[in-house]
């Protein structure tokens, strides 16, 4: 296994991707329920959505958390919320390892997420314009204007 090593610094933002298991396209399907999954994040955990795109597998997000070390909890309370309240129709079909599976592991969300702390501005407007076209990346709109699961609309 990797041996993961995260980056904790106060006043940072961070990139963050979060991929749904097997890239099952459930977010779009479920837009509400994952509202509310970032409302109950935002009461527990201080934190700034700079910017936010949402495809139907996949989150692509910048976030500046008042305390950084609050990061991976945030990301833990939005899927925590999603998982508990999503329909079992929307998951129950899909496979998953035999200890995911012992383990009591809903097939809802990848284990791991990707993170970036940015280090700089070029970094930071790097990673806005990616967020920004990724929809147009992945061929769902021809223009941006077009995609309503973007803080860019």
């Amino acid at each position: 296994m990797a041996n993961y090593k995260r980056i904790f610094i106060d006043g940072y933002s961070y990139f963050i991707t979060i991929v749904t298991h097997q890239r099952n396209p459930i977010l779009i399907a479920n837009i509400d329920l994952l509202r509310e999954s970032f409302r109950v994040s935002k009461r527990k955990y201080l934190y700034k959505i700079e910017a936010i795109v949402i495809l139907p597998e996949h989150i692509h997000m910048i976030i500046t958390p008042d305390v950084s070390n609050d990061y991976p909890k945030i990301i833990r309370a939005i899927k925590y919320h999603f998982s508990k309240h999503l329909e079992p129709k929307y998951y129950e079909h899909m496979e998953q390892s035999k200890s995911r599976w012992k383990r009591g592991l809903k097939p809802i969300w990848q284990k791991r997420y990707y993170e970036h702390t940015i280090r700089d501005e070029k970094d930071y407007l790097e990673k806005m314009e990616y967020i920004k076209y990724n929809p147009m990346k992945h061929e769902l709109v021809k223009d941006i204007q077009h995609w309503k699961y973007s803080s860019f609309v």
